[in-house]
């Protein structure tokens, strides 16, 4: 499994910062979980918690996981989590999302295959397309996928306005060919230890 500290390297060490971005502000940034909903995630199951360097924050989940085959329910199949958040920055900044790093770990039969999709937005506003990526069995083993934004399509959050930022995640799962006796899933949990998922910020300053 990746550790805590190689997979925030790793995905730090990849990040590619937008020409026109700032260096994150010094101030305190807190985000507040305003809401969380969806099949993927109940009440507590869900945390965020911002890097220390103010470059990035992260969502770390503890019952993310689709699967199929015996004991499985119908509605196994797929899972999804919506979550609202409130990101408190200092005043003369605002900011927006770079790129996002998701992981987990899939054990998947042959025959079957796994999908992850997501996509984030800012309440009242356009909602950004879904970004999938799919593995195939037979597969063990953690799994990783980034999504990078255009630097000239990164939408930032709209100075002095108040809009939170949505986050929609998905997991499912495919039976295909595999042998329906044998279980199948993809989690996106951290019952490793390992950080589920990063946000990295491009940062602006507002005009005065």
């Amino acid at each position: 499994m990746i550790s805590t500290l190689a997979a925030a390297a790793m995905a730090l060490s990849t990040i590619i910062i937008p020409p026109d971005s700032v260096p994150p502000p010094t101030g305190e940034i807190t985000i507040d979980v305003v809401t969380v909903n969806g099949s993927g995630c109940r009440a507590g199951t869900a945390a965020v918690a911002v890097s220390p360097d103010n470059k990035a924050f992260t969502v770390t989940y503890s019952e993310f996981m689709a699967q199929v085959g015996p004991q499985s329910k119908p509605t196994d199949i797929r899972k999804n989590c919506q979550l609202n958040l409130r990101v408190n920055v200092p005043g003369g900044f605002t900011y927006g999302v770079a790129q996002a790093d998701y992981r987990g770990f899939a054990h998947l039969e042959k025959g079957a295959s796994a999908t992850e999709r997501a996509n984030y937005y800012f309440q009242g506003m356009s909602e950004t397309e879904y970004r999938s990526h799919s593995w195939k069995g037979s597969y063990s083993d953690d799994w990783q996928s980034t999504d990078k934004t255009d630097i000239a399509a990164i939408i930032y959050h709209p100075c002095g306005a108040k809009r939170n930022f949505n986050i929609n995640t998905e997991l499912r799962m495919n039976q295909g060919t595999s042998d329906k006796k044998k279980t199948s899933f993809i989690s996106m949990d951290s019952t490793d230890g390992a950080i589920s998922t990063i946000y990295h910020f491009a940062w602006k300053k507002c005009n005065a």
